[in-house]
């Protein structure tokens, strides 16, 4: 454990940024499942709102750091070629 008040601290808040960043990862990758779930469920309806907060989510993530860019364009381009599937 640390002894300098500084390092105390930091150890207190990148916890406090670890538990955020993990609970943000979480909830994209649930928006992501969403937007899958709806289309095996052809639930047309729902569908283009889910797949408007994954992409939001995604961004959101990238922006951040959370998750590499690449990472979300591929995740993007997967759930909208799903969406693109389900709509023809």
């Amino acid at each position: 454990m640390a002894n300098i008040k500084s390092a105390k601290k930091r150890v207190r808040s990148t916890a406090k940024k670890e538990v955020n960043n993990n609970i943000f990862v979480t909830k994209t990758k649930n928006s992501v499942k969403k937007v899958v779930k709806a289309v095996e469920n052809e639930d047309k309806e729902n569908l283009k709102e889910k797949y408007n907060a994954a992409i939001k989510n995604l961004d959101k993530a990238a922006s951040s750091g959370l998750i590499k860019k690449n990472k979300a364009a591929r995740d993007k381009s997967r759930i909208t070629k799903l969406m693109n599937k389900m709509e023809k």
